[in-house]
């Protein structure tokens, strides 16, 4: 799987650009804030239909137009795909393929996975849960679909459920068996989440746990660990358990829009008493394993983005990560640096096939 070819206009700072790409290793080079990052990140568009860093659509439309559009060429299982997706200022964004749009944007998921490694990756250990719930539910939904459709119709479940609450406090409305077949619906979602979960972490782990190994090359004890209130319990007795507490509080306070993902390193909090090496070589391995684990689901290797590491990361840690890219166990690659020359030269010297492009204000010239 790769990307044959990338067009964007009026995407962030990208009035108009048009690039064809190598089936190898492709690199933005150029100063910081002139639009490496953008092209990334319109790459990750055409995987997850959103962005990786602004998720107000309306926003990633450059200032003063009406519209962006990305469009891409790419071969997906030996089939040429034509992906394109668009936005006008006020309006619902349309995702095609092969001219083809989706009814639904969550159709698209899995065809064209992405994983991306960025300095910003350390929200996973410096913010809340809600983040870390979103690097299981994206990744599992890259290549399960019933997960993907039992997320969407929870959220939209426990929206009801909170308004009902709400309604309840506001007014003293009571509507008991609405609530019931609420919950009913909410339990057997929530159920299926949890175990999906449970199941891929038993999967993912070892994963995990094998590529911290190569990058440390230490034999650091880390761990993650899932945290559930569904751990010894049962959904719907945690729901009638909470009822009167929900209604003070007015939203659903139990349940795995709850849970976390808990990181840890010789059993202490990572976020506590891990070092800055050992936190990057923690989340590396972390997005390593998820992009080893994609690949072994979907039988070929997701494109890999790398943004501005060479910068970030010592030499132990970027030698690992081109070794890989080296042995061809990493397939199509993205790398951002500010440096004209540096990738370059080391990707020349190590022989292997690329194409670099200089990007100042939002416009690209091969190198």
């Amino acid at each position: 799987m790769h990307l044959s070819s990338l067009s964007l206009l009026n995407f962030k700072n990208c009035q108009e650009i048009s690039i064809e790409f190598s089936e190898r290793v492709n690199c933005f080079l150029g100063n910081n804030g002139q639009g490496k990052t953008n092209l990334l990140d319109a790459i990750h568009y055409l995987s997850y239909t959103k962005s990786f860093f602004n998720s107000i659509d309306s926003q990633n439309i450059l200032f003063n137009q009406p519209f962006f559009t990305i469009e891409s060429n790419c071969m997906v299982d030996d089939e040429s795909v034509h992906l394109h997706c668009a936005l006008k200022r006020g309006d619902k964004k349309i995702f095609r393929k092969n001219k083809k749009a989706y009814k639904r944007l969550s159709d698209h998921i899995g065809l064209l996975p992405v994983v991306m490694i960025t300095p910003f990756d350390i929200n996973l250990v410096l913010d809340g849960s809600e983040i870390r719930r979103k690097f299981i539910d994206v990744l599992i939904s890259q290549f399960n679909k019933a997960y993907l459709d039992q997320l969407i119709g929870y959220n939209r479940l426990l929206l009801q459920r909170n308004k009902l609450l709400k309604k309840w406090a506001e007014s003293n409305l009571f509507q008991p068996d609405l609530l019931e077949v609420i919950n009913v619906q909410l339990v057997e979602k929530g159920n299926f989440i949890y175990s999906t979960r449970k199941q891929f972490l038993l999967d993912f782990i070892p994963e995990f746990n094998h590529f911290y190994e190569k990058i440390s090359k230490s034999s650091e004890h880390v761990e993650l660990h899932y945290e559930s209130s569904l751990n010894g319990n049962t959904f719907s007795s945690l729901l009638q358990e909470n009822l009167d507490k929900d209604r003070r509080l007015t939203y659903t306070s139990v349940g795995i829009h709850k849970d976390d993902l808990i990181f840890k390193i010789h059993d202490q909090p990572l976020k506590k008493f891990g070092s800055q090496g050992q936190q990057k070589s923690f989340l590396i391995a972390l997005k390593l394993a998820k992009f080893q684990f994609i690949k072994n689901q979907k039988g070929f290797a997701p494109i890999l983005l790398l943004d501005d590491i060479f910068d970030k990361l010592d030499n132990n840690r970027v030698s690992y990560l081109l070794d890989l890219i080296q042995s061809k166990e990493l397939g199509q690659t993205f790398i951002t640096d500010t440096d004209l020359e540096k990738v370059p030269a080391i990707l020349a010297s190590m022989k292997i096939d690329y194409k670099a492009f200089e990007i100042n204000n939002g416009k690209t010239k091969q190198l």
